[in-house]
């Protein structure tokens, strides 16, 4: 059962069909003026066709002559999924791009949205957040390793360092007193 006792209710339709709920909803403001909004869940490959489709058309108004209807007014956003962030073995989707994976990482961490623009000088420095500077040592086409001689990719002091990397070949005692933790990069190496 839907209530749309409140005026600004948010209504959450997670199998819309063809568009039903967010007609009624549309209808309802109309009526009495409120202002509830919806959100629309609509797994087919008819969700742009015949869902939103239909959503528009409530709002513009449809039909002609002395059957048509006039237009509720409104607005919203339509979205698509993109592909998974993993794959079904829980490695990395390596097809939605470094960005996408970056901001995931930074995200999962900090839950802060990455902001900061990537440089060529500091190509694997996600952020710094509350004293903890992240990074992601990542190259599609090749194995990754922290060690020794790859320490140089920590290019801005901090008081912890989260990195991500495919290998680690530090001991626990330069982890601890470098305050590194490092975190594995879920990818398939079978494949190199």
């Amino acid at each position: 059962m839907v209530c749309y006792n409140s005026k600004t209710a948010i209504i959450l339709d997670s199998f819309a069909g063809s568009g039903t709920t967010a007609h009624a909803v549309l209808k309802l403001n109309e009526k009495d003026g409120g202002n509830r909004k919806f959100i629309l869940v609509e797994m087919e490959d008819y969700a742009e066709s015949i869902t939103a489709e239909r959503v528009r058309r409530v709002m513009k108004g449809y039909g002609e002559g002395a059957a048509a209807v006039a237009g509720t007014g409104g607005a919203f956003d339509y979205y698509e999924l993109g592909e998974p962030m993993f794959d079904k073995e829980k490695n990395l989707n390596e097809n939605i791009g470094e960005e996408k994976i970056r901001e995931y990482i930074y995200y999962t961490e900090t839950k802060r949205h990455l902001e900061r623009e990537r440089t060529e000088s500091a190509k694997y420095l996600l952020d710094t957040s509350n004293d903890t500077g992240y990074y992601f040592y990542y190259e599609q086409d090749c194995l990754t390793t922290l060690g020794v001689d790859t320490l140089h990719i920590v290019t801005e002091p901090a008081e912890q360092y989260v990195i991500y990397a495919d290998v680690c070949t530090l001991s626990e005692e330069d982890m601890a007193a470098k305050n590194i933790v490092f975190k594995k990069i879920p990818r398939d190496i079978k494949r190199f």
